[in-house]
């Protein structure tokens, strides 16, 4: 096997450490490529292309993460991760932390910590990497590493749901406020949801966004139930998909274009999180991308015109 053909089988592996690291589509995907240029480049001979290349994207993400955290700190209005609709590494022994662990719950939950503690994390306890593996990657010592995953898995805990429905029961209870969320059935809306829910949006000043998060069952129900049925009038759609491998909907203006994406978060067998991302930047990877300032001109008109 030549070093382009070793590559490219390693690549999903590669992007999936690198995303879950930065929570970044177009980052990860630029971590990987910068890390083929090292691998290529390399003079030396490599015993393991795996540890080479997971090591070189670990420490690129770090890198990128630490000067990410920065221009986050500036950025307008809540933070998400970018849509993810489809993890490109997959492992039967390790599916349910690799499905955890991509989820949007998952991601700003590893956003609160070091760069350095959320790739000892990640490579450790997603991708079921050996201490020494992990240290190598990092730069630490193992017993550093073993220190920094006692830290971080008390972190993760203390912030997880209570209980988390399974595929199916999350799946039936997305369909539900799919089909109330069409109708702008406001007492269906509210069955769904968990006391607790809140409703936040990411248009990073780049979109029209929510000024701030909406709380409580009655104010996201009847917010979601004003809004949809005039998006409809003005031809918007959405097809359901999963978004981080949660439950959720991809939106589209009359054209097809990608207006905005819409994930939820169940617990508890209610929707405890709708996290919607507006910013065009993270919508890219997934189409065309709308022109949402113009749809919420159209939106207000139609508006305006049913009072």
């Amino acid at each position: 096997m030549n070093k382009v053909e070793e590559f490219e089988e390693l690549r999903p592996l590669l992007f999936s450490i690198a995303y879950r690291i930065l929570g970044s589509v177009a980052e990860a995907e630029d971590a990987v490529q910068e890390a083929w240029l090292r691998f290529d480049g390399s003079g030396t001979r490599i015993a393991s292309a795996k540890a080479f290349l997971s090591a070189t994207v670990t420490r690129i993400s770090i890198d990128v993460l630490r000067s990410a955290r920065v221009r986050r700190e500036e950025y307008v209005g809540p933070w998400l991760p970018e849509p993810l609709l489809g993890d490109p590494y997959q492992d039967p022994a390790r599916s349910a932390e690799l499905a955890d662990s991509v989820s949007m719950a998952a991601l700003l939950l590893l956003e609160r910590l070091s760069p350095l503690e959320r790739s000892v994390f990640v490579l450790r306890e997603v991708f079921g990497f050996g201490f020494d593996e992990v240290a190598a990657s990092v730069g630490r010592s193992e017993a550093a590493c073993r220190q920094l995953l006692v830290r971080v898995r008390r972190h993760m805990r203390a912030g997880r749901p209570r209980f988390e429905a399974d595929h199916r029961e999350r799946q039936e209870l997305a369909t539900r406020f799919f089909d109330a969320l069409k109708d702008g059935d406001v007492g269906g809306l509210r069955d769904l949801l968990a006391a607790d829910v809140h409703l936040v949006g990411d248009g990073g000043g780049k979109a029209p966004q929510l000024a701030r998060a909406v709380h409580g069952p009655e104010n996201v129900a009847r917010l979601l139930a004003s809004v949809f049925p005039l998006m409809a009038r003005i031809d918007v759609t959405f097809e359901p998909h999963e978004i981080n491998g949660r439950p959720g909907a991809i939106f589209h203006d009359r054209e097809g274009r990608v207006l905005h994406t819409l994930a939820l978060d169940v617990c508890d067998g209610r929707i405890r999180t709708i996290r919607a991302v507006i910013n065009p930047d993270k919508l890219a990877r997934l189409g065309p991308v709308a022109d949402a300032w113009a749809v919420d001109r159209e939106l207000k008109r139609v508006r305006d015109r049913t009072r």
